[in-house]
Formats: structure tokens, C-alpha cells, sequence
């Protein structure tokens, strides 16, 4: 079993996560199929089968969850010395070198990767790039859009 890196902040929204699905989505889908059973036929029944496969979803989730908990390595960055090179938990600034754009990153484990949130999964293509990299750096990524060169301005561990 391997273990998979997270951020403390991840492992608390994971936690978060099957706390509610646990103790609220759970009991509310087992009101639901006993709501629909009682309609009667249940070969028929679209209300029932909707919820068994909420529930399915529901319990497929809990299982995952507690398997990443299980699994959990985590890495709080703001305890790691300080210098100036990419590691798993850290954010990262860049310039792209073709239109002087500049990014934030932070490097996350998979459960927390969130382009709206500017989290990258260590393992994603630009994670990959930019792990091991310090500041000052040239960084080239290759995307589906061709290649990108960045330049790491700043990483910091908060």
C-alpha cells in the first residue's frame, strides 16, 4: 500500500468530507429509499433507483476516502528548513518567459488539485517540472498546447 502524499489542510478536508457524508448524505439517502420502497413496485420505482445509486456513489466515496486517510503521508511544509528549491507542499511563483506572465502554484497530492485554486498535483505535468527546481530556475513544460518556459521568481513553504 503506498502511501500518498497530503497536505494537513487536505487531510482535514478529506475528513471534513466523510464526516458529512457519513452523518448527513448517508442518513438522508437511507430516508430517501425507504420513502421510495414504500411507493410500492420497485421495478417501476424511478425514485428508488435514483437513490440506490446516490447511495452506491455515497458508499463508493466513503470507502475512497478512508483509503486515502489510511494511506495519508502528511507533509507539513511550513515545518521543512527553509531554502529555495520546489518540494511537494510549497508554493511556487513563476514568470512565463514568452509573455512575462506570472503564476502561483501550490504543489498538492491528487485529492486537493484545483486549477481554480491554482493547486497542481505533484505528479501532473508541470508538478513533475518544477519539483527538485529552485528559485531562479528555467523551467520547460510540455503541455498539450506545445512548450512552456517559466521562470521560478520566489518558492515559499507556507
Amino acid at each position: 500500500m503506498d502511501k500518498e502524499p497530503i497536505t494537513s489542510q487536505g487531510l482535514e478536508k478529506l475528513k471534513k468530507e466523510l464526516e458529512e457524508l457519513k452523518k448527513i448524505k448517508r442518513p438522508k439517502i437511507v430516508e430517501a429509499i425507504a420513502e421510495a420502497r414504500a411507493h410500492g413496485d420497485l421495478k417501476e420505482n424511478a425514485e428508488y433507483h435514483a437513490a440506490k445509486e446516490e447511495q452506491a456513489k455515497i458508499e463508493g466515496r466513503v470507502i475512497e476516502i478512508n483509503d486515502l486517510i489510511a494511506r495519508a503521508n502528511v507533509v507539513d511544509v511550513t515545518t521543512l528548513e527553509k531554502k529555495d528549491n520546489v518540494v511537494f507542499g510549497s508554493t511556487v511563483y513563476l514568470v512565463n518567459l514568452e509573455n512575462n506572465e506570472k503564476n502561483i502554484y501550490k504543489i498538492v497530492g491528487k485529492d486537493e488539485a484545483d486549477m481554480t485554486k491554482n493547486y497542481i498535483y505533484f505528479r501532473s505535468p508541470i508538478g513533475k517540472a518544477l519539483i527538485g527546481k529552485r528559485k531562479k530556475d528555467l523551467v520547460t513544460v510540455t503541455t498539450p498546447s506545445g512548450e512552456k518556459n517559466f521562470e521560478i521568481t520566489e518558492v515559499k513553504y507556507i
